[in-house]
């Protein structure tokens, strides 16, 4: 799409609206979406499975901070690249917003590969509560 737009843009006018759609955007926004639901469902699921029965509030807390701290890191990594480079313009239509799409496809590779390598140290979760022996009390069984 990117490429689709620039190509447009060098062709336009200055001033002119371009002659492009923004519903060439639909598959890429819902493939973000889509993945988002899935990330932050596991996430939740993790934080949720993985702590003891004590802190499960607390770690519904810890995972909406990792949410937030992810939305402030976006906004200072575009606010650094917009004062580092040309990328991100004042008109779209003479952004290179390839190159900026190109820098989060390397960040991304980045953070598969940090994934992985915490994968590697991370334990399978407990069983199932019926394979359990239960050994709380009258008031852990009402929570």
């Amino acid at each position: 799409c990117e490429k689709k737009r620039l190509t447009v843009a060098s062709t336009a006018t200055n001033g002119t609206a371009l002659p492009i759609s923004v519903f060439m955007l639909i598959p890429q926004f819902l493939l973000v979406g889509a993945g988002e639901a899935f990330i932050y469902t596991g996430q939740l699921d993790f934080f949720i499975t993985r702590s003891p029965k004590s802190m499960k509030t607390m770690s519904t807390g810890l995972f909406l901070t990792t949410l937030s701290l992810g939305f402030f890191l976006s906004s200072a990594l575009v606010s650094l690249v917009r004062g580092a480079t040309t990328w991100l313009g004042d008109t779209i239509n003479h952004s290179r917003l390839d190159y900026f799409y190109w820098l989060l496809a390397v960040l991304g590779a980045i953070n598969l590969a940090a994934y992985l390598l915490c994968a590697m140290w991370a334990t399978p979760a407990a069983s199932s509560k019926a394979e359990q022996p239960h050994h709380g009390t009258a008031a852990d069984e009402k929570c």
